[in-house]
């Protein structure tokens, strides 16, 4: 029993290493990319060019959405949005405010900017990514105390998501809201089983929540790269690669049809 518990404990230990190490690569990489880009604001569309859409989308959350892992630079909004446009003649404008490193609390905060909720009251459709820096945490959750650890960031987090689709709502209780779910990029290293469970409840409980709301869609991708993770993930081991991202993109585009006043329906 006790050399279990100490083989347990060291393949968390490892796995905790890994994530270390890519959270630490990922944040120079990121410090690199603010100096080279300081003072610009992230991408969105005028307000002429979202008024002269039949169909306008946003995009909010984490890196999930932002695109990063896709050397093409596309991410899944850019393949739904090419996928929606080639069965579609309408005009259909895309506004991507992901931010990498985005927590829920972050992105509670963004959405209290009168620009984004400008955009948010335009929107025909939102798509959002958000909760895997909550539950991860650099690697955090994947230590010796992770119990305890992802039970007080789980409640934290639903309490802001429970916000944020309220704050989505009170800027437009129309739009309809695709929040697609978390996948675990550790399935094939030692103590996928913790991890797996962890993230399988963390959607869980993220669905319920979505539940309470008539126009949030939660979209799962858990099975998306539960089999071959390795197929579908960037180099860092943690963000989806070109084929990952089109995976997710065409799951969203599967549920999305465009009526002839440029709104979806599912």
């Amino acid at each position: 029993m006790k050399m279990n518990l100490v083989t347990v404990v060291a393949s968390l230990s490892i796995v905790a290493t890994i994530v270390w190490i890519i959270g630490l690569g990922m944040t120079i990489n990121d410090q690199l990319l603010q100096e080279s880009s300081a003072g610009s604001p992230p991408a969105s569309t005028s307000d002429e060019a979202e008024q002269s859409s039949d169909t306008f989308l946003l995009a909010l959350g984490d890196s999930l959405t932002r695109g990063t892992g896709d050397l093409q630079g596309q991410g899944y909004v850019t393949y739904l949005l090419d996928e929606l446009k080639s069965r579609s003649d309408q005009s259909i404008q895309l506004s991507n405010l992901a931010v990498r490193g985005y927590t829920s609390e972050e992105l509670l905060n963004q959405l209290e900017q009168t620009e984004i909720q400008r955009q948010i009251a335009q929107a025909d459709m939102i798509f959002m990514t958000i909760g895997g820096n909550d539950l991860f945490q650099g690697g955090q959750a994947l230590s010796v105390d992770s119990a305890f650890i992802i039970e007080n960031s789980t409640e934290t987090y639903l309490e802001n998501l429970e916000e944020i689709y309220s704050a989505i709502e009170s800027a437009n209780g129309d739009t309809t809201v695709y929040h697609l779910g978390l996948y675990n990029p550790f399935n094939q290293l030692d103590g996928a089983e913790m991890t797996s469970s962890a993230v399988r409840n963390w959607n869980n409980e993220s669905a319920e929540i979505a539940a309470k709301f008539d126009h949030v869609v939660f979209v799962p991708t858990y099975d998306l790269f539960q089999l071959d993770v390795n197929d579908f993930i960037y180099s860092d081991q943690f963000h989806p690669n070109n084929e990952g991202y089109q995976l997710i993109g065409r799951r969203l585009a599967a549920l999305i049809t465009l009526n002839e006043g440029g709104e979806g329906d599912e």
